[in-house]
């Protein structure tokens, strides 16, 4: 009985050993996928405006008739984020649940924008609560930085300078405007394109292609 109760035990401790270092090895592998999976990042066109570049100065009412200046140095010193959307367009309602958590802690000024007439509107404005906060209605704007897809976003710094840009459908899009700002580069793509080994996988643009044209045209 002693003897089956040994046997047991040792078989027991052979087990617990082999399953430690089988969850050592998953952790390093956990790891490693970490490291060479990129995060994925706006989509970033070549059309509009370069980043780099002072953005265009344009002063344009929101919804309620105040003036909104976008472009040259901003007054309160903070960046501001201006964002493409379109009440016919699903993942834009996502992007502005998004956004007020997102800018939480004056992070950057926010400017929506949109076109079409106003009518056509008028319930989008109320169910977010648009009339609140800048919401332009400029056809001219989107022609400006040549706005592809919605929902579309750019990210212009204090100094009045055109930082980052491109497609956004989710936070992580969002957030990838910011890093890039931050870090001195164009996009999340370029920095690691710079940064990661050559065989490193970069993330897929899966979004591309995704939402809607200004206007809700497709």
């Amino acid at each position: 009985m002693a003897e089956a109760l040994l046997v047991s035990t040792l078989v027991l401790w052979v087990v617990v050993l082999v399953l430690a270092a089988v969850v050592v090895a998953l952790v390093r592998q956990v790891g490693i996928l970490h490291e060479r999976v990129a995060p994925a990042g706006a989509l970033v066109g070549r059309e509009g405006p370069r980043l780099g570049e002072a953005a265009p100065r344009l002063t344009l009412p929101d919804w309620s008739g105040r003036p909104v200046v976008l472009g040259g140095a901003a007054a309160d010193g903070l960046p501001t984020l201006l964002v493409f959307v379109s009440p016919t367009c699903p993942v834009c309602k996502t992007v502005l649940e998004i956004l007020p958590s997102l800018l939480r802690g004056e992070r950057a000024r926010l400017v929506l924008a949109s076109d079409g007439p106003r009518d056509e509107h008028d319930a989008f404005v109320r169910a977010h609560d648009l009339a609140a906060r800048p919401y332009l209605l400029s056809a001219d704007l989107g022609l400006v930085y040549q706005v592809p897809k919605l929902p579309y976003a750019v990210l212009i710094d204090a100094a009045g300078v055109l930082r980052a840009k491109g497609l956004v459908n989710t936070r992580e899009h969002l957030e990838s405007l910011f890093e890039a700002m931050e870090r001195g580069v164009g996009s999340i793509q370029e920095y690691l394109r710079a940064t990661l080994p050559a065989d490193a996988p970069l993330p897929a643009p899966t979004h591309e292609g995704e939402g809607i044209r200004l206007g809700g045209r497709p």
